[in-house]
């Protein structure tokens, strides 16, 4: 399979996609486009094995999502099991989010911080890097500013062995530039293709910085808008990036090719 796109985060292990699965996973090898099938807790993170395990385009990432660690802890021997599987290729989702839960309260953020420094724990010992979901407060860069926190205090300690992406990014420069600083990507989804919000923030990280996703189900492109996301629309995602960014398409889609591989080492 020659792969032209990665899509470095989408969820078509989840019930949207039960009727016309096999269909889409055909699709995306046809226009040659791979996919890393991200989990949000035990069970999702075991069907993206089993996806990845049966398709040489797909991979897995297995994690508990922050917004999932009041009804599930991290269970460190199941993981790591699932971990030696040769298609999973990171940890994650993982991370935090003060926007969704209902209330956010110190105990809800401080049990995220926890969940989160166990999978960073987890990551370095099996040396995978993460996929990190952070989202902040309406109005805030909060979540960003704990999370640069942890992951500081997390490379002095595991070093070379801490690494990853943020996934669906939504800070400013400045986080990002400190996110890259401590050796980790960003990547972005369709919103970029109706949003202006972003553009200032990728013209302004380094190209090998960056990885497209689509996150779907969700945010699906403009040519789509309100319509059930897929794997396809991470063309749409280089598109724009190079748009925004004013460089060479062929170029973008290239190097965004280069940095998912290198980060999650994927073979086909």
């Amino acid at each position: 399979m020659n792969v032209k796109y990665v899509d470095a985060h989408c969820h078509i292990q989840f019930e949207q996609y039960a009727e016309d699965n096999t269909e889409l996973i055909k699709q995306m090898r046809e226009e040659n486009v791979a996919g890393i099938v991200v989990g949000v807790d035990l069970e999702s993170s075991k069907k993206a094995v089993e996806l990845a395990q049966i398709h040489e385009h797909l991979f897995a990432s297995i994690g508990l999502h922050p917004n999932n660690v009041a009804r599930e802890t991290l269970n460190a021997g199941a993981f790591r099991e699932l971990a030696q599987n040769p298609k999973v290729v990171a940890m994650g989702e993982c991370g935090l989010d003060y926007f969704r839960p209902a209330e956010v309260n110190d105990k809800v953020k401080n049990k995220q911080k926890e969940i989160l420094r166990e999978h960073i724990a987890l990551a370095a010992e099996l040396d995978k890097p993460l996929i990190i979901h952070a989202r902040p407060s309406k109005g805030s860069m909060d979540a960003y500013t704990d999370l640069i926190q942890i992951l500081k205090e997390a490379k002095a300690v595991h070093s070379e062995h801490l690494r990853g992406d943020i996934h669906f990014f939504v800070g400013g420069v400045a986080e990002a530039e400190a996110l890259v600083a401590l050796g980790f990507t960003v990547s972005f989804t369709a919103v970029i293709t109706f949003a202006r919000d972003y553009d200032d923030v990728i013209k302004a990280v380094p190209l090998e910085s960056i990885l497209s996703e689509t996150d779907a189900p969700y945010v699906a492109p403009a040519s789509r808008r309100g319509k059930r996301n897929d794997p396809l629309a991470v063309m749409d995602v280089v598109v724009q990036i190079a748009e925004i960014r004013g460089e060479p398409l062929e170029t973008v889609r290239t190097a965004l090719l280069a940095n998912a591989e290198r980060l999650f080492t994927l073979k086909y």
